[in-house]
């Protein structure tokens, strides 16, 4: 089994304002082309845990490996390199920059990843929009989309560089049921058909029942991998 992800006896500590023991030695692997959902009540440290798995939180102990590759210990600048090229991340909110049309803000990480040509940067960034069947808005301002258009170019910028790993912190949980279906049928196309690994935390227990695999936490720990 080729495995893509692996969290080895994670725990973090918030210090503020009291010490209180956020992750308690979490530890699972997620095999390539998995589409995974993390759940549980609020504050169970579900979000916590995604951010140490993307490299956004380097304050833990223990040890995380994308790609059999040790990320632990890392500087923050091999940390931003690796994160761009290989996790993209969708959050509840898309973030675009409202001033750049959908097909500038997808360009932006394969631009600043420094692999590709200006043009190549934009081929890619086209042919994502293509994929999410978004091509025909891509000189759009991306203030101008409505919120269901706008989390599609959110993903089409996560996949722009083909990235390993695909995190989402609530990926549809700003959006209305019918917007919420489109970017669940799109997440789980790619894990079909691209073999893409996803791994997103949610509150919707309809998202979470047709993921692949369900990763239950409470207080902390995982009460069922």
């Amino acid at each position: 089994m080729d495995i893509v992800l692996k969290a080895n006896k994670l725990n973090k500590y918030f210090n503020e304002p009291e010490e209180f023991h956020v992750l308690k030695d979490v530890s699972f692997e997620v095999p390539r082309g998995q589409f995974v959902s993390i759940v549980g009540k609020s504050g169970c440290g579900k979000s916590t845990l995604l951010y140490l798995l993307s490299t956004m939180d380097t304050e833990y102990k223990g040890q995380v490996y994308v790609n059999d590759v040790l990320l632990t210990g890392k500087t923050q600048n091999e940390l931003a390199k690796f994160r761009n090229e290989h996790i993209g991340f969708i959050f509840q909110f898309h973030f675009l920059l409202p001033e750049f049309s959908a097909l500038k803000n997808v360009m932006l990480p394969a631009e600043k990843l420094g692999k590709y040509s200006k043009s190549e940067c934009e081929d890619r960034a086209y042919e994502k929009l293509k994929w999410l069947d978004m091509e025909k808005f891509a000189t759009k301002l991306s203030s101008k989309l409505s919120g269901g258009q706008q989390q599609r170019v959110a993903i089409a910028r996560a996949l722009v560089n083909d990235p390993t790993i695909i995190m989402g912190d609530e990926p549809t949980g700003n959006l209305d049921s019918t917007n919420t279906q489109i970017v669940f049928d799109i997440l789980k196309d790619l894990s079909k058909s691209k073999h893409q690994t996803i791994i997103a935390v949610t509150h919707d227990n309809e998202f979470a029942a047709n993921t692949d695999r369900i990763i239950e936490m409470k207080d902390g720990e995982i009460v069922k991998p």
